[in-house]
């Protein structure tokens, strides 16, 4: 398992990854992130979920109904009184969130994240067009919108 850089985080990240903290509800920027991309953890950067499977659950955390395979350990807590499935880093240890079964179709799960774990990375598609037979025509296009300038 590595090591969570401590001195890269912030006193809130601190208590969510490492001190099973939850963040305020509500308050993650990643519940409005509709883009495409994926779901990184912010202690060692391993890519945790895909933009496809998230969704809006209403809880006030960002949600998903899976992960990638093999990104977590799960295990059970009892600190509200009643077990909860807790899930962290595979590879760093740090803690995320909750898994419940209220979720939506295909899995009926719902990782409930807490959003300052995460860093949201955008898809970067990019269609390459080299020469063609005779060597002479070079074409090059981005295939996804965005505020930067054409290249060409």
């Amino acid at each position: 398992m590595s090591k969570i850089d401590k001195s890269k985080l912030t006193a809130e990240q601190k208590l969510v990854l490492l001190e099973e903290g939850t963040e305020r509800p509500g308050s993650s920027e990643l519940n409005y992130e509709k883009r495409e991309g994926s779901y990184h953890c912010v202690g060692c950067g391993i890519k945790l979920f895909e933009s496809s499977a998230k969704y809006e659950s209403g809880s006030g955390w960002p949600s998903f109904y899976e992960s990638l395979p093999d990104v977590f350990e799960i295990k059970s807590d009892f600190y509200i009184g009643y077990e909860r499935k807790e899930y962290h880093c595979k590879k760093c240890g740090g803690h995320h969130g909750h898994i419940f079964d209220d979720g939506p179709k295909p899995t009926g799960k719902r990782y409930c994240n807490n959003g300052i774990c995460l860093v949201f990375k955008e898809k970067k598609v990019w269609n390459y067009f080299y020469f063609n037979k005779s060597k002479s025509f070079f074409s090059f296009s981005r295939a996804l919108t965005s505020t930067y300038p054409p290249i060409c």
